[in-house]
């Protein structure tokens, strides 16, 4: 049974998700792999919604951050995650500039398919035990959208 595809764009009903290039069906697929999923459980689960790889990294240990970064790539290329980063004047020494944040096409197609709820992660996440640098990443400011 193929998932519901069509995006609601407001007052102008619904249009084909591929008319802007959201392919929802390969959205799906792409999320739904076990390590691209609990990558994404992390991103909706993450106090500011946009975690760095070092966050992500130290919430799935059994990835190396270049595996993660390949996994972000894939989801960022199917529209389901978007990369975001500091400009060069406003990064901090010694922290990251890049972090990751969930697509509204992607977070509209998971409350139609009923996958990420938010409030489950958010609680999911914060039941981790976190080391003061993860809790400082946490903390830090994120790029302004």
């Amino acid at each position: 049974m193929r998932p519901e595809t069509a995006v609601a764009t407001g007052s102008q009903g619904s249009r084909n998700p591929s008319d802007e290039g959201f392919d929802a069906w390969r959205a799906l697929q792409k999320a739904t792999d076990k390590k691209r999923a609990d990558l994404l459980a992390d991103v909706v689960g993450h106090p500011k919604g946009m975690p760095s790889v070092e966050e992500l990294d130290y919430m799935n240990p059994p990835l190396s951050e270049d595996a993660i970064r390949r996994h972000l790539r894939t989801l960022a290329d199917v529209g389901v995650v978007r990369e975001r980063e500091f400009e060069p004047g406003d990064r901090l020494r010694d922290y990251p500039y890049k972090f990751y944040e969930l697509t509204d096409d992607a977070r509209d197609l998971f409350d139609r398919n009923g996958l990420f709820p938010e409030e489950a992660w958010q609680r999911q996440y914060q039941a981790v035990e976190k080391t003061a640098r993860i809790r400082d990443l946490e903390e830090m400011p994120r790029p302004d959208a």
